[in-house]
């Protein structure tokens, strides 16, 4: 099936070239005569290549046909992460390219969706939001609590967030994998 770019969007997979490309980034401008034209940052799903391009309105595209099987994280040895699709125990791996700053957002044992084209798994997507445990953060300054006062946290995995004050190490917070914007503290039980 043919996509016109106007029907791109965030997250959005088509091909292009012969390769497999997501949308991160989407503008349109509107020219005279009802024409447009669309800007787009796409990342390749084989090696995360970034590219900047610009498509008429009157272009066509090729959409692809997408299927996902659920697959749980294993690890990961430096240079590939592995996983295990859990319908028929295969095992997966995924170049550090292709994962690239997801990888923050992996921990073992964890199950996400693996993106298959003709049955070929190309890459991960990962659910809106991930719980990860805060490793260290700072004390909060005696005084300093109003509530837009935010500091950095340092989660299981890696990655800082920027979180509220009354943040402390040990607790659960909820992260966008998409943005890396602090959502919620995980409501104890």
């Amino acid at each position: 099936m043919a996509l016109s770019p106007t029907d791109l969007k965030k997250g959005q997979v088509f091909d292009f070239e012969g390769t497999p490309y997501k949308v991160v980034e989407y503008s349109q401008k509107v020219v005279g005569r009802g024409g447009s034209i669309v800007n787009v940052r796409i990342k390749s799903l084989l090696d995360g290549k970034v590219l900047e391009k610009t498509f008429k309105g009157n272009e066509r595209l090729n959409d692809l046909n997408l299927t996902y099987s659920t697959v749980q994280y294993l690890y990961n040895d430096g240079s590939k992460f592995y996983f295990m699709d859990t319908e028929n125990y295969e095992q997966i791996e995924f170049a550090t390219s292709v994962i690239g700053s997801q990888s923050g957002y992996l921990k073992e044992g964890d199950n996400v969706k693996a993106m298959k084209i003709d049955g070929i798994a190309v890459s991960v997507a990962l659910s809106k939001n991930v719980f990860l445990k805060v490793t260290y953060t700072e004390d909060v300054v005696k005084g300093d609590t109003t509530s837009n006062v935010m500091k950095n946290a340092k989660t299981d995995t890696g990655i800082t967030v920027k979180v509220p004050a009354f943040i402390k190490t040990g607790d659960e917070i909820s992260v966008d994998t998409e943005t890396g914007a602090y959502r919620e503290r995980k409501k104890e039980q």
